[in-house]
């Protein structure tokens, strides 16, 4: 047996990898692992991976090898790496573009094609391909039957044969757009190098190879902008999704600062304007608006009102599972999808993959820091102990209760001041998930609160009061966790948040990336009740930070020592 004992990483034969934290190697091999594996858990010595199916082709749409793969295993593996797993990755890796998909000359039909045609008979008689295939062609080619394109791949993706779609697009109303070499503003402008990059990649010269897929980037690292720059590649009529009304408004905002158009080309799609126009920006909240359950979603026809070119999901690993069904129906569209985490928390990875398109480009956050375009973040988990009162209900709760008590712990609020104190001088947001434990720390600390029954008009105020510095200190709910636009905030108190989502803490870091005028330093800090459910959900909340190469400190509250000593000690 092959033994290097001073290599970080064991590969298992259930797919699983142990990455050893205390290891010379670990933050380089960390960085191979990411790129194919995923991220199961993260304590303090030992990170476990596991290899997948899904994570394996993700690698190999963005240009990974299985050899690039395997010799990333061979390279940092402590023990010789199991001949299952090897022949794992050679087989899923080979899959991707086995079958690719053609539209069929002149004709709106699609092929379906493989040059296996043990394959290709295997889908001809396979039950769940039924409803899409209209006839066999011939011992390479299966005909598809009209409008089926997006459930085809969805099927596909499920049985485990990843189909690569060349079948191009429907071209969408022309859009004399540019960039701008100085913003309306005045400020030069031009676009950096990882998002040209990015735009490249997404385009892929005009051919059937790009116009489709997820591009994976930081907050703060402008992926409005990426946006933006593949709109003035492709010049045709544009549709955006986007989170909420808010970051709306900054699509809105950034493309009339950044680019020729006027705003006067630009329509708001929302609950409170309903303006279609050659750049059309809507919610996810509207699409998926329905009077009654039973009853159809009113605008899901937006998709088809205009002929639309481009279709951009900002924040992609929020699109509303409804929202799947209307993608699956418009696959002859160009799709762009944008997020800084591909984890789902209801596991539908593989329907953004086969519907929006696979990840075509990923920058790691650490390597953006490292250049100066994001902020260095110094991650904090605080464990507060329960009061004696507070343990006794906590004693008798139920598993949900059990999380709001923890959540809620009053002791927190100390430590939030403390914390203040701590950073007088910088831009603070603090932020939670209940509104009662919020509208305390309002009262306490004369704080203006956000929540999600501010009006936008207000909400626009405030944060330009905190953009322009006139506020040191905003206390913000869940609406705060998506695409808004505070450049200048540089410590973030989180009191409380969703059950271990991932994504949450994506986007509440997220929050204080953006590069500082004065040092690059951002300060996270989590608040966290010490051995409760609160703590259990940390844990996972935990592996995003874990994933973007974050280390974050561990510090416990108790009677004899004050947080701003153990802050210097740490």
């Amino acid at each position: 047996m092959n033994y290097q004992p001073q290599n970080p990483v064991v590969v298992q034969a259930d797919r699983s990898i142990l990455l050893e934290t205390n290891n010379p190697r670990f933050e380089e091999a960390r960085d191979a692992l990411a790129q194919f594996a995923e991220l199961i858990k993260s304590p303090e010595h030992f990170h476990t991976y596991r290899i997948t199916p899904l994570s394996l082709w993700n690698a190999a749409s963005a240009g990974m090898t299985k050899d690039q793969i395997i010799q990333s295993l061979l390279d940092f593996s402590k023990y010789e790496v199991p001949q299952n797993i090897i022949q794992d990755i050679k087989d899923y890796v080979s899959r991707y573009g086995r079958l690719k998909l053609f539209k069929k000359e002149d004709s709106d039909l699609h092929l379906l094609y493989s040059e296996d045609e043990a394959l290709i008979l295997e889908l001809a008689h396979n039950k769940v391909m039924e409803p899409f295939i209209e006839a066999r062609v011939d011992g390479h080619n299966l005909l598809i039957k009209k409008g089926t394109r997006g459930r085809l791949k969805q099927t596909l993706i499920k049985i485990g044969f990843p189909v690569e779609d060349l079948a191009g697009y429907v071209e969408g109303e022309p859009l004399d757009i540019e960039l701008l070499e100085q913003t309306r503003l005045g400020a030069p402008f031009r676009l950096r190098i990882y998002q040209k990059d990015a735009v490249d990649v997404f385009y892929a010269g005009g051919t059937s190879r790009g116009g489709s897929g997820v591009l994976v980037l930081p907050c703060g690292a402008g992926k409005t902008i990426i946006g933006i720059g593949v709109m003035s590649r492709l010049r045709q009529h544009t549709l955006i999704l986007c989170t909420n009304i808010t970051a709306l408004r900054q699509w809105r905002d950034e493309i009339i600062d950044k680019t020729s158009i006027s705003g006067a080309q630009i329509g708001e799609y929302s609950g409170e304007i309903k303006n279609i126009k050659p750049v059309t920006i809507t919610t996810y909240q509207i699409l998926t608006y329905r009077r009654k359950k039973d009853e159809d979603f009113v605008h899901m026809n937006l998709f088809n009102l205009q002929s639309w070119g481009l279709i951009i999901y900002d924040e992609v690993h929020l699109l509303p599972a409804p929202v799947f069904r209307a993608v699956a129906e418009i696959q002859g569209k160009r799709r762009l999808g944008l997020t800084a985490t591909l984890v789902r928390e209801d596991g539908k990875e593989d329907d953004v993959f086969s519907l929006i398109g696979p990840k075509k480009f990923d920058v790691p956050w650490k390597v953006l820091e490292k250049q100066g375009w994001i902020a260095k973040a110094l991650c904090t988990e605080i464990r507060i102990p329960l009061p004696e009162p507070d343990r006794l209900k906590y004693a008798v709760a139920d598993s949900k209760a059990k999380f709001r008590i923890a959540s809620e712990n009053p002791a927190k609020i100390d430590v939030v001041k403390e914390l203040i104190d701590n950073h007088q001088e910088h831009n603070i947001l603090i932020i939670g998930q209940y509104l009662d434990q919020l509208d305390i720390l309002a009262r306490r600390f004369a704080a203006p609160i956000i929540t999600g029954k501010t009006p936008n008009k207000e909400r626009e105020k405030i944060y330009n009061e905190f953009k322009s510095g006139a506020l040191k200190r905003l206390i913000v709910s869940k609406v705060a966790n998506f695409a808004i636009d505070l450049p200048d905030a540089n410590v973030a108190i989180q009191v409380s948040g969703t059950f271990g989502s991932r994504q949450e803490e994506a986007q509440r870091l997220g929050r204080i990336l953006r590069p500082k005028a004065e040092g690059n330093y951002a300060f996270f800090y989590s608040l966290v009740t010490k051995g409760s459910k609160d703590q259990e959900f940390a844990a996972n909340r935990q592996l995003f930070l874990t994933e973007q190469g974050y280390r974050y400190r561990i510090i416990m509250i108790d009677d004899k020592e004050s947080l701003e000593e153990k802050l210097k000690a740490e």
